[in-house]
């Protein structure tokens, strides 16, 4: 899907392909390229993440610009209201959960990291993150934050795919994931802080490298 996703790109960006062009079908790419039709509606939706390109129903893919975009969209939110929402919500929720969570909490979490670190499909994975994520607002004692959190599940999933298939971040995830987990365990607001706002930044500094296409 990479491969694909950076001819892709690398092909429109030397305007092989103009804005208002139509890309080729699914069915040609995947001839093209020699693999399946799932890689390759994947690596459109990473051009249209991107900002490159639109997708218009029944008629195929067409371009629309001729780089990245500086903040991609997620669904209905883009990577910059994410991250903003994300730094005002995660990080203080962080550190209500390491005060205020009950063993419950923790068992789930502890299971969920495991589970993350073992599981090889990225879909699946990507369902994970997004409960980890739910479970650690639910964990703040404040039934709010995970109101918020679940609002923008799907669009954060999507992001979430997105930088494990172009910026090959599931690994640092589940390692950024434990510290979290480690931290809220020890009751530690401060450290269960930290650990949120670091792993924030690796999520916007990976974005950031996708634009600019240093991955």
């Amino acid at each position: 899907m990479e491969a694909v996703l950076a001819h892709l790109r690398s092909s429109i960006e030397r305007g092989e392909h103009a804005v208002g062009d139509k890309l080729p079908s699914e069915a040609a790419l995947s001839k093209e390229f020699e693999v399946s039709r799932s890689v390759v509606r994947e690596a459109l939706r990473g051009l249209q993440a991107l900002g490159m390109t639109e997708s218009k129903s029944g008629k195929g893919t067409f371009v629309t610009a001729t780089g990245p975009v500086e903040n991609p969209t997620f669904g209905p939110y883009s990577a910059r209201d994410l991250i903003e929402v994300r730094r005002h919500v995660e990080i203080p929720v962080a550190g209500y959960a390491a005060v205020r969570r009950s063993q419950d909490d923790l068992d789930l979490l502890g299971h969920l990291v495991e589970r993350m670190d073992a599981e090889t499909d990225n879909t699946a994975w990507v369902a994970l993150d997004s409960l980890f994520h739910i479970t650690i607002a639910q964990a703040s004692g404040n039934p709010v934050f995970g109101k918020v959190i679940e609002e923008i599940r799907d669009a954060l999933a999507r992001q979430s795919a997105f930088l494990n298939q172009l910026g090959d971040r599931r690994r640092q995830s589940n390692a950024e994931h434990r510290e979290i987990v480690t931290a809220i365990a020890g009751g530690s607001e401060s450290a269960a802080v930290a650990a949120m706002t670091a792993h924030l930044q690796y999520v916007e500094d990976t974005l950031t490298s996708i634009v600019n296409g240093d991955e």
